[in-house]
């Protein structure tokens, strides 16, 4: 562990919580995660957006904990409701090592799935790979709730910003997520994101090999928020890459508040997508509305996408 890392650790400040503990000792935060990295699954995944799955895979590594707290995250088995003796803990070397499994494997990229509050045992990470071998694009695939200073540290070292924007309402980002500064944070993080990787480049096969694409998932009842995360993104820029996502179901905590408690109707989703065409999102991708058990993992399982 370098001298960098020793000191991001020890006083933690790498994500907007700013929980201050010295995870070098062992102590946790809100993510709940010291100062080795934990995983629950390394794998190919081809659930992705086309440009990121592509035909062989997307070499995925999913972290534990999560500097959010979703009421429908679908991922709660990994993010809030584990036991760290069901993960897997890792060094940086270790990290690494998996990186250049999944790479040997085939996968088109590697793809960091919740790194905001491991960015920096990540970025050590990339760096060792890097260092023995890697040349495949990595992926950085967060929530959106990143530090602005801890993504400038990590510039250069990351190919393709896959965050989401999931609210630019604090009071639903709060009410959901505990995260009453959301809508503050995510405009700063997604201009650096676009600011160190630019738009979304393809090679020829349409593999995606640089650049940023945002997520947006549309919940029910919430047709208000999404017209304004659009309207933010064909602001920072029309050409920027989207996905309007339609999979939300009502996961994990999310029966404890009636207004969500449902899944999206054809309704919603048109008017948030024809919204999109009328900001002149031409890079937009669509999903079908009947798609969103096919997106539902089980992390209890060997494999938790079949």
């Amino acid at each position: 562990m370098n001298q960098r890392l020793t000191d991001q650790l020890a006083c933690c400040e790498c994500c907007p919580r700013k929980c201050g503990v010295n995870r070098l000792e062992g102590e946790t935060g809100w993510c709940r995660i010291a100062g080795d990295v934990q995983i629950s699954y390394a794998g190919l995944h081809r659930g992705e957006e086309p440009p990121i799955s592509g035909t062989r895979g997307s070499g995925t590594i999913f972290f534990a904990g999560c500097n959010l707290c979703c009421v429908f995250c679908q991922n709660h088995q990994i993010s809030q409701d584990f036991q760290p003796s069901q993960m897997t803990t890792l060094t940086t070397d270790g990290l690494a090592a998996e990186m250049l499994r999944l790479a040997d494997a085939g996968a088109h990229n590697i793809n960091l799935v919740s790194p905001s509050h491991v960015v920096f045992q990540a970025a050590d990470a990339i760096v060792a790979a890097k260092d023995r071998g890697l040349a495949i694009p990595i992926v950085y695939n967060s929530n959106g709730y990143d530090s602005v200073d801890a993504l400038r540290q990590i510039r250069g070292l990351v190919d393709i910003y896959l965050p989401d924007i999931k609210y630019l309402s604090n009071d639903l980002a709060q009410r959901y997520s505990a995260a009453a500064d959301y809508a503050d944070i995510i405009p700063g993080a997604l201009r650096e994101m676009l600011d160190q990787v630019g738009h979304l480049e393809l090679d020829n096969n349409g593999i995606a090999r640089r650049g940023l694409l945002v997520r947006h998932l549309v919940l029910p009842g919430c047709v208000e928020n999404s017209r304004r995360c659009l309207a933010f993104l064909a602001q920072l820029s029309p050409a920027i890459y989207v996905s309007i996502m339609s999979q939300y179901s009502p996961q994990y905590r999310a029966t404890r508040y009636p207004e969500i408690n449902r899944p999206l109707t054809v309704p919603e989703y048109d008017e948030v997508t024809d919204y999109a065409i009328e900001l002149g999102l031409e890079n937009a991708f669509i999903q079908e509305l009947g798609s969103r058990d096919r997106y539902l993992p089980d992390f209890n399982l060997d494999r938790p996408f079949e």
